[in-house]
């Protein structure tokens, strides 16, 4: 894969000077824009090193997902929630994962419109060996170094607080 061409300049140090001149200094737009262009930049680069095991980043998550629950499955809803993904892309997700052979479904016996997914041996090889590759590669992340990952998630909290991403001091599910 090849990488885009590099820009001769700083797109978005460039989109602030100019928002400033039009509309005055908002520090908040050049952040989300830089947010937004890093998360763009890496789920390009991540999802290049799990192409080659037929997935996209999303469909990796799940597979984490899975494997990091205690029974190897969860129920869809379950997942969306996590993921913070629709319902319909859940299931889209899902079915490209059985599909694959890397995750099986069945109706849900606790619920019964529900439906769960669980993975595959297969599917665990799979995510352990895409998970191998991710981290050679610092899942993009490799112009930091081990605290400078840790300032980023420190900065990033309250904005996930802020947005009821999940409510602080409560014990995990």
């Amino acid at each position: 894969m090849s990488k885009p061409l590099s820009l001769a300049f700083d797109p978005i140090a460039r989109a602030d000077e100019l928002w400033r001149q039009r509309w005055g200094a908002v520090p908040s737009m050049a952040a989300i824009t830089s947010i937004m262009r890093a998360q763009q930049i890496l789920l390009s680069e991540v999802d290049a090193v799990v192409k080659p095991y037929g997935l996209t980043f999303a469909r990796y998550e799940a597979l984490v997902l899975l494997t990091f629950s205690k029974a190897g499955e969860l129920p869809m809803s379950k997942i969306g929630e996590r993921l913070m993904v629709h319902p319909t892309s859940v299931t889209n997700t899902v079915d490209r994962l059985v599909k694959s052979g890397l995750v099986a479904k069945r109706p849900n016996p606790n619920d019964g419109r529900g439906t769960l997914a669980s993975i595959t041996e297969k599917g665990r090889k799979v995510c352990d060996a895409a998970t191998h590759d991710l981290m050679a590669m610092d899942f993009g992340l490799g112009a930091y170094d081990a605290e400078e990952c840790a300032e980023i998630f420190a900065m990033l909290r309250p904005l996930r607080v802020a947005a009821a991403d999940f409510t602080e001091g409560q014990g995990e599910e």
